[in-house]
């Protein structure tokens, strides 16, 4: 149980980081912060996990304005029409308002959204009913995942494997998204699946055609090629 007394010193931890930033950082990135004073131009929809662990910009060494970023929990996006919200809004925003090219969704090892898919008991999403709904979008993904896997199975591959199968179902979402068809259509739009291992530093490419992992380094020697 937090108390007062720890709520306390992470405020002044945080804010202590602020200042720091205000005093250091700032005046070492002025022009661009200035730049970026009264417009935005980001060419990447990034879509990941709300997970504290996941630091987009850091991950794909990108500055501020880089990177159009929506968070939610699990890195979900509901098909078209299911839940319009903010997920929806913020894909057409950045896909029709601000002219995005690429859209990745990440997804990684350890999440607490999958584990709770395998195991809503031991998560108890009885007390979390808004995250229960929330993750029926991942449905899908959790029913190819216990087709390969044995119940008793269950541990970090096959958390693993449920978060793959999760970003391979929401770029099929995505697809169902008409800015984003509309995109893909007229090929001004390229969608892309990732998946993040925390504890190794390592991003691997998903490809959705044949399923599998595909290392950062041989896409990029195909991008050159």
């Amino acid at each position: 149980m937090h108390t007062c007394h720890d709520a306390r010193n992470h405020l002044l931890s945080l804010l202590r980081g602020v200042e720091h930033f205000n005093t250091h950082v700032f005046p070492e990135k002025e022009e661009l912060f200035v730049n970026l004073a009264n417009t935005q131009s980001p060419k990447i929809l990034f879509i990941a996990c709300a997970d504290s662990r996941i630091t987009p910009s850091l991950i794909t060494q990108t500055n501020p304005g880089d990177l159009f970023i929506l968070r939610n929990v699990g890195n979900l996006v509901p098909a078209y029409g299911e839940m319009l919200g903010g997920v929806s809004s913020a894909i057409e925003y950045a896909v029709v308002g601000l002219d995005v090219s690429i859209i990745i969704i990440c997804g990684h090892s350890d999440c607490g959204a999958m584990k709770a898919l395998l195991e809503p008991q031991e998560a108890d999403l009885q007390a979390m009913p808004t995250v229960r709904s929330w993750l029926r979008n991942a449905e899908a993904a959790r029913a190819v995942t216990l087709s390969t896997f044995k119940a008793e199975d269950s541990g970090p591959a096959m958390v693993r494997c449920l978060s793959e199968q999760n970003v391979l179902l929401q770029l099929a979402h995505l697809r169902t998204h008409p800015a984003v068809a509309a995109g893909l259509a007229s090929n001004t739009l390229f969608l892309q699946g990732w998946f993040y291992d925390i504890g190794k530093g390592e991003i691997s490419i998903l490809d959705e055609q044949t399923r599998k992992n595909i290392a950062v380094k041989d896409v990029i020697d195909s991008l050159k090629a």
